[in-house]
């Protein structure tokens, strides 16, 4: 079987369709003719239609004998070639599709349980990692970057593993079988990842990316950032069996010497990562399941900093200073995708004129309006080239007259988890419920940015403190509040704290 979309039409209020097949060469007689009217969609019409499309790409296009995550389809990807961080962001696009209703509980559960035993079964580990990419029919490792890329890929599993506690605390109930599998492979695969172990120097607080049983550390990568591998800290932090110290998560996601940035781009102060942000990649997989928002460490508060990222990205091209066709301020975003002439890492300091839809579509939870009308804009004036079976394809160049023709799995793995992050906050939810996850923030010294007074909860003690700063834009500070307490204060980001404010406050109170 097969999926047919048709996004947009001539401007005529009803549509007429009819398919025939080709059997041997020989075309049908057609079917039936049927009509269709169009009446328009409303927003959550139209997330509705992105997400159930994309996860098409996860459900229709997955590997048909171990359902994982093909590496791209269309793009020149063998159909065998698997991937890991792929298949993890599937594995949450499949839960909110359960919960959107595009397919139900039980065919999800059994098809997670069959991607869990291959994961767990079949394909090889290398100290508890996988690889990033697998034959999906034998399981056996493929190299992905070079020949001695034969072994365990530690950033791919984090984006793996993330995908395993989102649906362990999903797949809850304890009196189906499945599901309990479900439930239990999660939990053995997540104890069996060695994290401490791809640490190149003994004691080192520096995780590395690769490591080969024939080639050891040759590729020689570590795990520093800015980048968009800062779940494989967390988790490794995390981790009740392997565990890394705390101070790694410091000294060495931290302490590279280009973290801390703290500099303004059109208006839009970053505080950790490259000039410009970087690629909006770097602002997606790591927080698919890790919620970011009201969480400071001694760095950043990290929402904050996606959402400036991504602000960034959407002023460098509405203000299009490269000229390049089609930018604006409803056409914007760049990140890692195919292009015409290869594949790159696209940001505003690397720019080809190249637009993924993943970039703006990804960053929802920070940018909302600005996303949705990139929504749009791809929709109802990109259609007809961009919009295809699993939804928008990779990417597209207008000045080289480009549209991709197919998709890449680390594109499409973002998009239903963080659009659904913005509507409920689900795979956030979900996520943050693992019982390893609170004290990994504690020992880091992540803390939610309301929590004034730090005793673990957000109470009435806190909302006096709040209270101190609550003035709005005539009057702020009435209760002369710190700066860096006003910052915390301003919740929704619009430079005063308010009533708004204090609603979001009234969200996020715990108790007692």
């Amino acid at each position: 079987g097969g999926t047919y979309t048709d996004p947009v039409g001539d401007g005529s209020p009803r549509y007429f369709y009819y398919v025939t097949a080709v059997i041997s060469g020989t075309e049908t007689s057609p079917s039936a003719m049927v009509s269709a009217l169009y009446n328009g969609m409303h927003d959550d019409e139209l997330l509705d239609v992105i997400q159930q499309a994309t996860l098409r790409y996860f459900w229709d296009d997955a590997h048909p004998v171990c359902g994982l995550a093909r590496e791209g389809v269309g793009l020149g990807h063998s159909p065998d070639t698997v991937t890991t961080g792929g298949t993890g962001m599937g594995l949450m696009t499949i839960v909110v599709g359960v919960e959107r209703g595009f397919i139900t509980r039980a065919q999800a559960a059994a098809r997670v349980r069959t991607m869990l035993a291959f994961l767990e079964d079949v394909t090889p580990r290398y100290h508890g990692a996988w690889s990033h990419h697998y034959h999906g029919v034998t399981g056996a490792t493929i190299p992905f970057a070079g020949y001695q890329d034969n072994g365990g890929d530690l950033v791919e599993t984090a984006f793996l593993v993330q995908g395993l506690l989102t649906v362990r605390q999903y797949f809850d109930d304890p009196a189906d079988a499945v599901e309990d599998e479900i439930r239990t492979r999660a939990t053995r695969m997540w104890r069996g990842v060695e994290w401490s172990w791809y640490r190149r120097y003994p004691g080192s607080d520096v995780l590395y990316w690769h490591w080969s049983p024939n080639y050891g550390w040759a590729l020689n990568h570590p795990i520093r950032g800015y980048n968009e591998a800062q779940i494989v800290y967390l988790l490794a932090v995390a981790s009740p069996t392997y565990p890394m110290p705390a101070s790694s998560y410091h000294n060495g996601w931290a302490g590279g010497g280009g973290y801390v940035n703290g500099q303004s781009y059109y208006g839009h102060t970053i505080w950790v990562g490259p000039p410009y942000g970087g690629p909006l990649f770097f602002t997606h997989y790591s927080n698919l399941g890790f919620d970011p928002r009201y969480k400071r460490d001694a760095y950043a508060n990290y929402f904050d900093n996606a959402r400036n990222i991504a602000r960034v990205h959407h002023a460098y091209c509405a203000a299009n200073p490269l000229g390049f066709g089609g930018y604006s301020a409803y056409v914007w975003g760049l990140t890692a995708s195919f292009n015409p002439w290869g594949y790159d890492a696209h940001s505003p300091t690397n720019d080809n004129g190249t637009i993924a839809p993943t970039a703006a579509l990804s960053a929802m939870p920070y940018t909302p309006a600005e996303s949705l009308a990139a929504a749009r804009q791809y929709y109802d004036v990109y259609g007809p080239y961009l919009w295809g079976s699993a939804g928008f394809r990779d990417a597209f160049n207008l000045d080289a007259g480009w549209f991709a023709p197919g998709y890449i799995a680390i594109d499409q793995g973002p998009i239903v988890p963080m659009i659904e992050n913005y509507r409920t906050g689900l795979c956030w939810r979900l996520f943050m419920s693992n019982p390893e996850i609170a004290p990994m923030m504690r020992a880091i010294g992540m803390h939610h940015e309301v929590d004034f007074d730090a005793d673990g909860d957000i109470d009435a003690a806190d909302f006096a403190l709040f209270g101190g700063c609550l003035g709005g834009p005539e009057n702020p500070c009435p209760g002369g509040c710190s700066a860096a307490r006003f910052a915390d204060s301003d919740l929704d980001g619009d430079g005063d704290v308010d009533l708004a404010d204090a609603a979001v406050f009234q969200r996020l109170f715990t108790g007692p």
